[in-house]
């Protein structure tokens, strides 16, 4: 099958790291044809372009897009900070639901879990606003907006998910004891779902206990929910837990594959070390991995994945640690 997949380099070190990535792809015999966009801060800066209409609904015709990094510190010079990546990335989140966004995380013994973060909800909705702005009295309000629908949704393939994980675990994070209202939420539904999987065991942790356990004791874990605003804390500190951004991968799922979804690597542009050859290619590699996994290449994401094991036993240029995986993607399909 020849899957038709959109790139966007993005930024930075986004357009080197999206290289090695699809030079594994490669390797692992995947067939795709390729579709390139030209976005990003970079092309904000140029002509004020952020993400085309047209643009966002020629990506609805894609199987998968796979993206570098956005943004750059010039944007915020002349518009609002954020505006770039909130353009681009919370734009084709909500707009293609993309709901979950997964993350997982891979370096025994230390760690071996991975993050289920509904991806649509929550603070990032942009429910909220100013009252009185720029006076001595100005209030600023942002809520967080949780639905029935969006999080049983998610808590259902968080269930999912550890149903075929081989310990069957399952922890929701929240701060129930002070949220009241999202916290008893997303509670009843788990509480609910969790009756239809009787062979997934399940824990709850606070948002501020977690972070402990992620430095103290990450082997407490195997698959985590939450919301969006604590999985997207949560999950960069996974990163730093799991080795450094550099390996932390990401999948902007559509479940319904009502639209496509979106991989990217958690790290973001690094314009001071962009075009250097430096950039570390592993969290991009692995975020191709899971593309190919989402799109039903199995044996093409096993050998990804086989050769991204221990991925910090690779060293050299971006480009010697991508052909140094490629090689061993090669090796694991036979």
């Amino acid at each position: 099958m020849t899957h038709r997949i959109g790139v966007i380099g993005g930024d930075g070190i986004g357009p080197e790291v999206l290289t090695e990535a699809l030079k594994v792809v490669d390797a692992a015999g995947v067939t795709y044809d390729r579709v390139d966009y030209d976005l990003g801060a970079h092309r904000y800066l140029e002509d004020g372009t952020v993400l085309p209409d047209e643009v966002l609904e020629e990506w609805r015709g894609l199987d998968a897009l796979l993206l570098g990094a956005v943004g750059d510190p010039a944007v915020g010079v002349a518009a609002p900070p954020g505006l770039v990546e909130r353009g681009i990335l919370l734009r084709m989140r909500f707009e293609l639901d993309q709901y979950i966004n997964l993350r997982p995380f891979r370096l025994p013994p230390r760690c071996d879990f991975e993050v289920i973060r509904e991806n649509t909800e929550g603070t990032y909705a942009g429910e909220g606003g100013f009252l009185r702005k720029g006076t001595p009295h100005e209030i600023a309000t942002q809520g967080s907006v949780n639905t029935r629908m969006g999080v049983e949704r998610c808590v259902r393939f968080a269930f999912d998910r550890a149903a075929a994980s081989e310990r069957q675990q399952l922890h929701l994070i929240h701060k129930k004891n002070v949220l009241t209202f999202a916290g008893d939420l997303w509670q009843r539904v788990f509480d609910e779902v969790a009756e239809e999987y009787p062979q997934v065991s399940t824990g709850y942790d606070h948002i501020d206990a977690a972070c402990i356990h992620f430095v103290e004791r990450p082997e407490r874990y195997d698959v985590i929910v939450t919301d969006n605003l604590f999985g997207d804390i949560l999950t960069d500190l996974g990163g730093a837990v799991a080795g450094g951004v550099g390996y932390a991968a990401s999948a902007n799922l559509n479940p319904a594959r009502t639209g496509p979804s979106m991989f990217e690597p958690v790290h973001g542009t690094a314009p001071d070390i962009a075009g250097q050859g430096v950039a570390n290619p592993i969290a991009a590699i692995v975020s191709a991995g899971l593309m190919c996994d989402f799109l039903g290449e199995e044996a093409a994401a096993a050998a990804i994945a086989t050769a991204c094991e221990q991925p910090d036993r690779y060293s050299g240029s971006t480009a010697e640690v991508g052909d140094a995986v490629a090689a061993e993607t090669r090796a694991a399909l036979g």
